[in-house]
């Protein structure tokens, strides 16, 4: 006896190109430029960016920038890319500015795993320093990864300074209790 497959619907296999293409329109640090002269131009040639709303428990900061949700894995870098086998969510693709080349195209991966953020290092050529608060700064190895805390710093190079903020403490959405909202 045959099996009845008249429910069987075969569909032609998705390139994979089209699943795992960066995604430009992604979060972009851009320098910031103090002439008013060269942000008029800048911002005439550029189109102009909006930053995600932070709706995770954890963000970072990048330099001066506003802060970037952890609600999915952050690639950071002078020309971040995805990976060729993505696991989970898209992750989103963070540009900082590298003049002397010191950050790698894709640095460092930032990810929110249960109740903690993890840094690694994705085997950068000039290295990453960690300092948790309270703590001396730590060099990671090339493919390394640490546990870091609110307040944590991530240097990657060119004066890229990242600041790990914890968005439940910095914004509370309740008011605490016995006490008036904030």
């Amino acid at each position: 006896m045959e099996p009845d497959l008249d429910d069987t619907v075969i569909k032609p296999l998705r390139p994979l190109q089209s699943e795992y293409q960066v995604d430009d329109t992604d979060t972009m640090v851009r320098e910031r430029r103090t002439p008013d002269a060269d942000r008029q131009r800048s911002e005439a040639r550029q189109p102009a960016v909006e930053l995600p709303a932070v709706t995770a428990d954890y963000a970072f900061v990048v330099n001066t920038h506003p802060p970037i949700g952890l609600d999915r894995p952050a690639y950071v870098g002078r020309k971040p890319s995805a990976p060729r086998i993505a696991v989970g969510d898209r992750p989103r693709l963070v540009r900082v500015p590298s003049p002397l080349g010191e950050v790698s195209g894709t640095h460092i991966e930032l990810r929110h795993v249960g109740a903690s953020v993890t840094v690694t290092d994705l085997r950068s050529t000039n290295g990453t320093t960690v300092r948790l608060p309270g703590s001396a700064a730590v060099r990671l190895r090339q493919g390394e990864s640490v546990v870091v805390t609110p307040g944590s710093l991530i240097e990657i190079g060119d004066g890229n300074v990242i600041e790990i903020h914890s968005m439940r403490r910095a914004y509370p959405s309740d008011p605490e209790p016995g006490g008036a909202a904030r």
